[in-house]
């Protein structure tokens, strides 16, 4: 059985003592993970698409298949605390680095608002402004400037 989340367990806890249901809990469902960047090599700069994983539901803005993702995209990125501080496309409104970064939760994180609607409420999810990997696209004419302008 669940037990239930401590209020505000973010505030008081290192991300490292977070339980298995914490650290899935943390997670605020924007989908923003879930798209495909361009790292340019010579640079180092991270442009944003708004190509998805075929795997992402574009209304719900989770994993379809989130216990086999591995197994069916073998380079889906796993966020833990041994990469956290390396994933440097991570968007400023990322749950995981606000809490890593020592800052607090938006209003509209589920935890906070009570209400896994709210992240899309604000306008924060990729909710409607994606397309899938599945089609076949040139990530360059596909780049967006929304990710890290919310």
């Amino acid at each position: 059985m669940e037990q239930a989340l401590n209020k505000s367990y973010w505030k008081t806890k290192s991300l490292v003592d977070f339980s298995t249901e914490e650290w899935e809990a943390l997670c605020d469902g924007c989908g923003k993970c879930c798209l495909h960047k361009i790292e340019y090599a010579d640079t180092g700069e991270i442009e944003y698409t708004n190509v998805a994983c075929t795997l992402l539901n574009e209304n719900s803005c989770k994993c379809k298949d989130y216990t086999n993702r591995h197994k069916k995209i073998p380079d889906c990125l796993v966020i833990t605390t041994k990469t956290i501080n390396k994933i440097k496309w991570l968007p400023d409104t990322c749950a995981y680095k606000l809490v890593w970064e020592g800052k607090d939760l938006y209003w509209w994180h589920h935890l906070k608002s009570g209400s896994y609607q709210s992240v899309h409420d604000a306008g924060i999810s990729v909710r409607g402004r994606t397309i899938s990997e599945d089609e076949d696209v040139d990530l360059h004419d596909h780049i967006v400037d929304w990710i890290e302008n919310e």
